[in-house]
């Protein structure tokens, strides 16, 4: 199987998902995760028709924008505030925000509105980033609040083998709060990667990131 293949696979999994959740396919954005992969897998991707592609790392997603400018990156990974320079104003979407002040580091380097998603750790992993759940709505107000960021949504990354649903539906339930506490929408839930986006689609997942069943294992 080719990546082309690959990604056409993922794709009609995506849309079969929505129709057995009652939703429409474009209400799920796949974020290929390219992560140490080479920028040719990109191309291959996106010319056959992957079109957000999502980065863990601030230097290699630098250097791939530069290789595959027409598509749209996302950074996905934890990021460090001495590297906010290299992403703010130039993704889509930052996924991982876990703390006011990296939320404003973001805001002072981009010279529009950056979205940015929080990040909750919802399984109390140690060895994981991210603000707990009772953090997350005090996080999601100074956020709110900073200049030229824009909260959209919330992202977590549920322990490896237990059952993720709880912490999907965790995760909406604690995003309608927030919701309602702010005072308006946050559309983006951002959960579930190549092993359970499927049940994260059934739990009202907006953005899944994908990488393994697209690009195959990573390079060493």
């Amino acid at each position: 199987m080719t990546i082309a293949d690959n990604w056409r696979a993922i794709r009609a999994r995506v849309d079969a998902a929505c129709e057995r959740a009652g939703r429409a396919p474009n209400e799920v954005t796949i974020v290929a995760v390219s992560k140490r992969q080479p920028a040719a897998a990109v191309r291959e991707a996106a010319d056959a028709g992957a079109s957000d592609f999502g980065e863990n790392y601030a230097q290699e997603l630098a250097a791939k924008r530069g290789e595959v400018p027409d598509v749209r990156w996302h950074f996905i990974g934890h990021l460090q505030r001495n590297k906010a320079k290299l992403v703010a104003g130039q993704v889509a979407l930052v996924h991982a925000v876990d703390s006011a002040e990296l939320a404003a580091e973001l805001g002072k380097r981009s010279a529009g509105v950056q979205p940015v998603l929080i990040a909750v750790n919802l399984g109390g992993e140690a060895s994981k980033s991210g603000v707990s759940g009772e953090a997350a709505p005090a996080l999601a107000k100074a956020v709110a609040a900073s200049a030229n960021v824009r909260l959209d949504g919330l992202m977590t990354m549920p322990p490896p083998d237990v059952d993720p649903r709880p912490i999907f539906e965790a995760l909406r339930a604690l995003r309608d709060r927030i919701a309602g506490d702010l005072g308006r929408a946050l559309p983006v839930l951002s959960m579930g990667m190549s092993s359970d986006f499927e049940l994260a689609i059934a739990c009202g997942a907006t953005h899944v990131r994908v990488g393994t069943a697209i690009f195959g294992e990573r390079p060493a």
